[in-house]
């Protein structure tokens, strides 16, 4: 069963029509769905989508049956697959997918079909497959296909577990053992933040191979489809410590793109102690991520806390071909949250290693306000500098670490936590910076250190830090004056001897 949190605020999600398969469907023909089974291979998708962006993009009808339409969450939430409606729930590859039904905000269908002896054969939906709870189905509808799939691995004792969710336009999330969903990856991202509007890209139909035991991998094929872009997917599974997803892609513009997003994610921040901005709140956050971490083609490892904003707030970090980025949750202390039921300790860190040459670009963080909780608020991809060209394809590829924390950190101290309030002065902000390393349980090794700080504009009137060696951990605790500014950039970097010793703590105050 979904449960509340299980279900995003997304727009933009625009319905598909069906597609057929074999040669029809890889010349990008109108659907044919009268063949189930059809040969299958790689290159069928990748045909597919360079068949599609030959031709004008075709909207798709988002319409349901009179009795799915409107649903509200309530009752779509009520609507699950029963028993024998699970995908090798009895097979012994060690997953078993549950297909989802179209209704509430997840009103895009999308073809499912499955791949064995390499053979594809469409999921053919059928009402007497789910379960509808207090929704009026006395006239069952056909031909509705899914709006995704729920994908389970089972453990070594037989016990099944979630480990991700593909559902609505390209989005999809993933989880490590003990975690609770969050943070929530998409396929690609077109003119996020820009004020043009933003397109949503969507996965008009996928493949996904029958696993094995020995290989212990699912493997997923997509064809991905918008007015602007067309693309073939391979997304590959990996069960462990950590969920690993193997991401392939190549695109194919129907029309010159500049603002493009690779590995494009959201997650909500609603409050943190760093910004409390309007929380009248007994819990001490509410956030599925503390900060976005950056790994620079240069060498540098930055950390920039996120925060819910009064006004929609755009960063750009230039870089080219970087080591790795993503969105990471910090604070795993349940008394950070006190919250018994979003437990947002427990949400994924997502850790995003590029393969291949990116060239240059920038990673980009949009900071939206929200009131809501379901709503995903904290937005990061990387932008292609040179965006893509009409008629040229472009392939790209990363992996993805749904994890604890990543499996890469910076060699030195890193942050721990980060605060806000009211400064010494009027006008003023204080803010407090907690870093842990080994080498900071060392006296003499912390009484060396001091703290490269700056803010741009605005000044910096006070500073103090306070080692911890009994903790391991040092805090820098200093005012800023905005001189009448509303917007400062702060930089902090532990240093001794002249030479950095922690990762660069980055953060924009704004009034």
């Amino acid at each position: 069963m979904l449960k509340r949190r299980d279900v995003l605020q997304w727009a933009g999600g625009a319905a598909v029509s069906l597609l057929g398969a074999g040669s029809a469907l890889a010349e990008g023909s109108p659907p044919d769905a009268k063949t189930a089974i059809q040969p299958f291979s790689s290159t069928l998708v990748l045909d597919t989508a360079r068949g599609l962006a030959a031709k004008p993009f075709s909207a798709p009808d988002a319409d349901l049956p009179g009795p799915l339409s409107g649903l509200s969450y309530e009752a779509y939430v009520a609507i699950h697959a029963k028993p024998e409606g699970m995908i090798w729930a009895n097979d012994p590859g060690g997953f078993v997918l549950e297909p989802l039904h179209r209704g509430f905000v997840f009103t895009t269908p999308m073809q499912i079909n499955l791949v064995e002896d390499g053979l594809s054969r469409r999921l053919s939906y059928d009402a007497g497959q789910f379960v509808f709870g207090g929704v009026n189905m006395s006239a069952p509808p056909t031909n509705l296909d899914f709006s995704g799939f729920r994908a389970f691995h089972r453990g070594d004792d037989g016990a099944l577990s979630e480990i991700a969710i593909f559902q609505g336009a390209s989005f999809f999330r993933s989880l490590a053992p003990g975690q609770n969903f969050g943070v929530t990856a998409r396929g690609l991202s077109l003119r996020a933040g820009d004020p043009r509007g933003e397109e949503f890209p969507f996965f008009r139909a996928i493949w996904i191979e029958k696993p094995t035991r020995a290989g212990n991998v699912l493997v997923v094929h997509a064809l991905l489809d918008s007015e602007s872009v067309t693309g073939a997917y391979r997304f590959t599974l990996h069960p462990g410590d950590a969920t690993i997803i193997d991401t392939e892609c190549t695109l194919f513009p129907r029309v010159d793109i500049d603002n493009v997003g690779l590995a494009t994610m959201s997650a909500t921040s609603l409050f943190t102690p760093l910004e409390r901005r309007g929380a009248d709140d007994v819990r001490g956050a509410a956030a599925e991520v503390t900060g976005l971490q950056m790994a620079t083609g240069a060498g540098e490892w930055v950390f920039r806390p996120v925060s819910n904003r009064s006004k929609l707030q755009i960063s750009e970090f230039v870089d080219q071909n970087p080591k790795g980025f993503g969105f990471l949750q910090r604070m795993r202390s349940f008394n950070a949250f006190n919250d018994d039921v979003q437990h947002w300790e427990r949400r994924p860190s997502l850790w995003i290693e590029p393969i291949g040459d990116w060239g240059p670009g920038s990673v980009e963080l949009l900071e939206i306000p929200s009131d809501a909780e379901p709503a995903q608020n904290i937005i990061a991809f990387w932008r292609v500098k040179k965006g893509l060209a009409k008629g040229q394809s472009a392939e790209f590829a990363y992996r993805q670490f749904w994890c604890w924390s990543p499996p890469i950190s910076p060699p030195n101290a890193t942050v721990i936590g980060s605060r806000g309030g009211r400064g010494g002065a009027p006008k003023q902000r204080r803010f407090q910076v907690d870093f842990e390393a080994d080498f900071l349980g060392d006296p003499a090794k912390a009484a060396e250190i001091k703290a490269n700080l700056t803010a741009n504009p605005g000044k910096i009137s006070w500073v103090r830090l306070f080692p911890a060696p009994e903790q391991k951990r040092l805090r820098v605790l200093f005012d800023l004056d905005p001189n009448g500014e509303t917007a400062c950039e702060l930089r902090l970097t532990l240093e001794a001897q002249g030479a950095p010793v922690s990762e660069t703590w980055l953060y924009r105050w704004t009034s």
